[in-house]
């Protein structure tokens, strides 16, 4: 083997607040990885090491198209950390401070907040049952779903379905044991993310979470966004504030027309070439 001449794919590896990505740029080059060949670049011990695999893909209405992928191969509509990821590197390409990304949730706006800081308005905040989804009609302020010490989340989709517990201390909760409970509950056709959430004296959210697809990741963009607006909906906490992940903060704000803004940081961690071997 020459190790100075790789054949593969190039990719990127990037984070947002610890939750990592293998992004691979598809708009000249299509590649469509199967669920096999996304868990073998996820793979932390075989593989790339990721939470999901960003596919960047020709959009006839956005700068480009988003292809989020779970590390267990499967796909979701919606991963606020990877969208900030994704449009820096669009700006730096074209120059701009704006980008725009389609997504299986729809249109994203992107814009650049200064040191290193992008701002997303990630769309409006679903709360109908019918949008999270659930299995049935109710009020998903409040749900019925418990699991150890959890329970009475609510409800909300932010292109993905969040289940958000409101507790004493985040950080006490066994995630690895409820989570999975929860993901796979009933309520949730299909499957949730899981949020537990402390309420800070400062008026600040501590969030931990359990994604669908991914497991105990060290932060959530949407799930930041789905924690604010349930938090707000309780009259927890304002309309804006921080919410603290594992990995860092973001600043998220609930505006009156529905939409919600997420501004955190992006961070590069190196470049790679895939080996042929991962690639289908």
């Amino acid at each position: 083997m020459n190790m100075m001449t790789p054949h593969g794919r190039p990719f990127l590896k990037m984070h947002g607040l610890g939750n990592d990505f293998v992004v691979l740029d598809a708009r000249a080059r299509a590649i469509v990885p199967d669920a096999a060949t996304t868990r073998a670049i996820a793979d932390r011990r075989t593989g790339v090491g990721c939470d999901q695999v960003i596919i960047v893909s020709p959009s006839p209405s956005a700068d480009a198209f988003m292809t989020i992928l779970n590390a267990d191969g499967s796909e979701v509509g919606a991963c606020g950390n990877a969208t900030r990821c994704v449009a820096a590197l669009l700006m730096e390409e074209s120059g701009r401070d704006h980008a725009t990304i389609e997504t299986r949730a729809g249109l994203l706006d992107a814009r650049a907040a200064g040191a290193g800081l992008v701002r997303v308005d990630m769309g409006p905040a679903r709360l109908d049952w019918r949008d999270i989804p659930l299995a049935r009609e109710m009020d998903s302020c409040h749900l019925p779903v418990a699991a150890g010490p959890l329970s009475d989340p609510g409800g909300v989709s932010m292109g993905n379905p969040h289940a958000v517990f409101f507790v004493p201390d985040a950080g006490a909760v066994d995630l690895a044991a409820v989570g999975p409970v929860v993901e796979h509950h009933p309520l949730f056709p299909e499957r949730t993310n899981v949020e537990v959430v402390q309420v800070m004296g400062d008026g600040g959210l501590r969030m931990r979470v359990w994604e669908r697809g991914a497991g105990i990741t060290r932060a959530c963009g949407t799930g930041a966004c789905a924690t604010l607006v349930a938090a707000a909906r309780r009259g927890l906490c304002g309309r804006e504030a921080e919410v603290v992940l594992d990995g860092g903060s973001l600043s998220i704000a609930w505006r009156d027309d529905g939409h919600v803004l997420m501004t955190g940081p992006v961070a590069l961690s190196f470049a790679g070439t895939l080996s042929a071997d991962l690639l289908p």
